[in-house]
């Protein structure tokens, strides 16, 4: 088995992943909602909310943009079972709820002891990753979905601290065109801050450095030119890496598997296709 190894999902949207491994992940981020469980072994990570443990049995979360790192804690590494879910799908589960919603959701445990959460999620797995037998199949896959998205939202979101104006206009300059060169000094002028104040201010408000942030940027934009079926060479041109060689390195550190190993991932989950997932 692979250590990492990235799962055919039956609902559009949302992308399974497990891992049996002793990889120390350095600090990066996702465009996604995380949700899963540690099956074996422990470890300790980074979050939004400090430094957590998480054990067997414990579910464990992450917001799109939180940065986050992971260690096993002991020997033999650790094992879990993650699904990550578009926005637009937890933004969903969390209508009607009594949180408002223009500024979007995030979840607040970054570890979660909850029996019969943990309950939820192992039916929810395997019924995401199995090839549906009927339409039957697909409709109780659907309402296993709901059911522990509402209850994960219903207990445990709420809006994300706002960022400082100067500082959120550095980030869109980022994200608009990650592969573009950057320096402190262009990123500063353009926030009306010294260096100093945009270094200092950008960790606080993201949680990294503008360097760590746009490199973060590049991966995930690797991350989707290699869905779309570019070659890693072609990936690390088109999303601002030095080299096929410079990109691999950073994509092993954050993700633990290599460009290559995820675009074959993605191709084979191409080839069997998924259900899309209606919201409304």
């Amino acid at each position: 088995m692979q250590p990492i190894r990235i799962t055919r999902c039956g609902l559009a949207g949302i992308e399974a992943v497990e891992a049996d491994t002793a990889h120390r992940f350095g600090r990066h981020t996702h465009e996604q909602f995380g949700i899963g469980l540690i099956e074996r072994g422990a470890q300790r990570s980074a979050s939004g909310r400090g430094v957590v443990e998480a054990n067997v049995g414990d579910l464990i979360s992450v917001n799109p943009g939180e940065v986050h790192d992971g260690a096993p804690l002991g020997h033999g590494g650790r094992a879990w079972r993650m699904l990550y879910f578009e926005p637009s799908l937890i933004a969903e589960a969390a209508k009607g709820l009594d949180v408002a919603g223009e500024a979007g959701y995030e979840f607040t445990h970054p570890v979660i002891h909850d029996t019969r959460l943990a309950e939820d999620f192992r039916a929810l797995y395997p019924a995401l990753t199995a090839t549906p037998d009927s339409d039957g199949d697909a409709l109780h896959t659907e309402e296993l979905l709901l059911m522990l998205l509402r209850r994960l939202t219903e207990r445990r979101i709420r809006e994300p601290a706002a960022i400082p104006g100067a500082i959120a206009l550095v980030r869109e300059m980022i994200d608009d065109d990650p592969a573009a060169p950057q320096t402190l000094a262009t990123l500063a002028d353009a926030a009306g801050l010294s260096r100093f104040q945009l270094l200092r201010g950008f960790k606080r408000g993201t949680g990294l450095t503008p360097h760590a942030y746009l490199m973060q940027r590049r991966l995930h934009l690797a991350r989707r030119l290699l869905t779309c079926g570019l070659s890693a060479a072609e990936t690390a041109a088109t999303s601002g890496f030095c080299d096929q060689s410079h990109l691999t390195r950073h994509f092993l550190r954050s993700f633990g598997l290599a460009p290559g190993a995820y675009a074959q991932a993605c191709a084979a989950r191409r080839r069997r296709g998924a259900i899309p997932y209606k919201t409304s």
